[in-house]
């Protein structure tokens, strides 16, 4: 087992890794909106923000984005949902993920949304 850490990627905010490669999984822990060191609120942008993170921590571990096999979406508001469907989709293209996407009353920082995932590297 090796636990990941990326400076691409915001630092855990509690006592837990970015993410762990075990055997040929990486599993990748909820990552904040966080870009260029600002929490992103618009919907949109933040969908992005949290998988270019995920993709960062993946990187660190050898993998790209098609290792990605499972995302878990955290919203807080499920209205905006359309809106992160799109910026999801326009993030993994071709490539599609199983996931599951949940409202949540609150996140982390107060942030929008927060995206977990599992990648499956070869």
């Amino acid at each position: 087992m090796k636990f990941l850490h990326t400076d691409k990627a915001p630092a855990a905010v509690g006592p837990y890794s970015q993410g762990v490669h075990s055997c040929r999984a990486i599993y990748v822990s909820g990552q904040l909106p966080v870009k260029d060191s600002q929490m992103q609120t618009d919907f949109a942008k933040a969908t992005t923000a949290s998988l270019e993170n995920i993709l960062s921590i993946i990187s660190a571990g050898g993998g790209s984005k098609e290792n990605i096999v499972k995302c878990v979406i955290f919203l807080t508001d499920m209205d905006k949902f359309s809106q992160v469907n799109e910026a999801y989709a326009a993030f993994f293209g071709e490539h599609k993920p199983a996931r599951s996407c949940v409202e949540v009353s609150r996140l982390p920082k107060d942030a929008v949304l927060e995206i977990e995932a599992i990648a499956m590297l070869e």
